[in-house]
């Protein structure tokens, strides 16, 4: 079971997502530029929007050493013992590589380090000896996955440790890259700034910021399933928490680049929920949406979106699997949203 999000979402003065150049994102769809945002940008403004909501979270950093050295420390653990305890550990599931892991899996990872009385010759043996015969080591077999309450974002994100595989997470949520729906021209915000200690009206400084405006097609995927195994989901009550959170912060979070100097931060204008069995189906709007003089490109679009949903559905057929169609429009709020969807996946 799989619920899909089919959004439109529409952005005046805006340059949500930034190149290496300091442009908007963008590419070529249909013979034509859009307006793009990637989807890292956008998964890493829902997870700290997730946080803003109360969920907790896991920690992603390269600091695992640090991290870990500060929960023995917090459990009695000798400072100089746990920094060399982590520090083992540490660079056994490390490469330099950002890790992801949840509150109780560092402390899962406490306390089997305490088991070996927290000796950092003991582990560096155990870690050689692993090393030469190619193996994981036992001790982050044992660790147990983030729970719903305690790493919600490790399971719609999922995560990879090259080091461990035991500790994978296959991502229950899939990011397309949002595009507008139509053609966009690029543009330029020319500005000046005074100096406030010098006299008269001169300019001490001139540049240019690069922006667009676009409505953007969003296609994201939550797989139910995927969720509940890998965060270990029984009750009706954790998988309302977990996907009514993730709806939540869908809905709200917005990318945060130039939020200073052009504060772009619409909400959803329009969305088809579906909550279905069947693979995942993206829109292409491979034709470009056209807009009549002034009358804006959100009703083409929607009228658009509409229609490509509808063609889907009949080309699939019995494989489309639709159990709940959950449209939100000016007359929907989200709360309604997300207690039908909820209810279609209950039952």
């Amino acid at each position: 079971m799989i619920i899909e999000f089919h959004i439109l979402q529409s952005f005046p003065v805006s340059c949500l997502n930034r190149d290496d150049t300091g442009s908007p994102k963008s590419c070529v769809i249909g013979g034509v530029t859009r307006a793009r945002v990637s989807s890292q940008s956008w998964k890493r403004a829902v997870r700290l929007q997730m946080h803003d909501l109360g969920v907790k979270l896991g920690l992603r950093t390269k600091k695992i050493v640090e991290t870990l050295a500060e929960k023995l420390v917090s459990r009695g653990c000798e400072e100089s013992k746990a920094i060399a305890c982590a520090q083992v550990v540490g660079g056994q599931l490390s490469d330099d590589s950002l890790i992801f892991l949840s509150d109780s899996e560092y402390t899962e990872l406490a306390q089997l380090i305490e088991k070996k009385n927290c000796d950092a010759e003991v582990l560096q043996k155990e870690a050689e000896k692993l090393k030469k015969q190619k193996k994981e080591p036992k001790m982050f077999k044992k660790v147990s996955l983030a729970t719903v309450q305690d790493g919600l974002d490790i399971g719609l994100f999922g995560r990879m440790v090259a080091k461990a595989p035991s500790m994978n997470v296959e991502a229950a949520a899939s990011f397309s890259h949002a595009f507008s729906t139509h053609e966009v021209i690029q543009d330029l915000d020319f500005f000046t700034a005074l100096d406030d200690c010098e006299i008269g009206s001169k300019s001490s400084h001139m540049g240019t910021t690069e922006f667009t405006s676009a409505t953007y097609y969003r296609y994201i995927s939550l797989n139910v399933e995927q969720l509940k195994d890998t965060l270990g989901i029984e009750s009706e009550e954790d998988i309302r928490y977990a996907v009514s959170s993730f709806i939540k912060a869908l809905y709200l979070a917005v990318p945060g680049a130039r939020q200073a100097t052009m504060s772009a931060s619409c909400l959803w204008d329009y969305a088809q929920v579906l909550v279905r069995n069947g693979q995942r189906m993206q829109c292409s709007f491979d034709k470009p949406v056209v807009s009549g003089r002034g009358s804006g490109y959100l009703t083409p679009s929607i009228k658009a979106l509409e229609e490509q949903l509808t063609v889907q559905e009949k080309q699939a057929g019995s494989l489309y699997g639709l159990k709940k169609r959950v449209v939100f429009s000016e007359e929907t709020s989200i709360d309604e949203v997300i207690d039908q969807v909820v209810e279609a996946i209950e039952k």
